[in-house]
């Protein structure tokens, strides 16, 4: 696939890139360039191959999934002009 230069200024308009006249050749080779590059790797077989998310072998810290109340209700509501059982109270907004 190749990119004319109709679609190169095509593509910069709707990056908001201003592209003028004479840049136009420049970045239609660099565009083919990479839509090369994309095609070789189309090419590549990958059948077998793992999808890996990071190139080094790592695993998440995990922490016990253990439900817990927080126990620090008051600490929270304790700034509130009005509270109730550590609720926040509000004035009524609808009738």
């Amino acid at each position: 696939m190749s990119v004319d230069a109709a679609t190169t200024k095509r593509i910069g308009r709707l990056a908001r890139i201003r592209i003028e006249e004479d840049e136009v050749a420049g970045y239609q080779s660099e565009l083919n360039a990479i839509l090369g590059f994309v095609e070789q790797l189309a090419e590549v077989n990958v059948d077998g191959v793992e999808a890996m998310t990071s190139v080094t072998p790592m695993s998440l810290r995990r922490r016990d999934d253990v439900v817990t109340d927080g126990n620090y209700a008051e600490s929270i509501v304790k700034n509130a002009p009005l509270t109730e059982d550590n609720f926040f109270m509000v004035p009524k907004v609808v009738e």
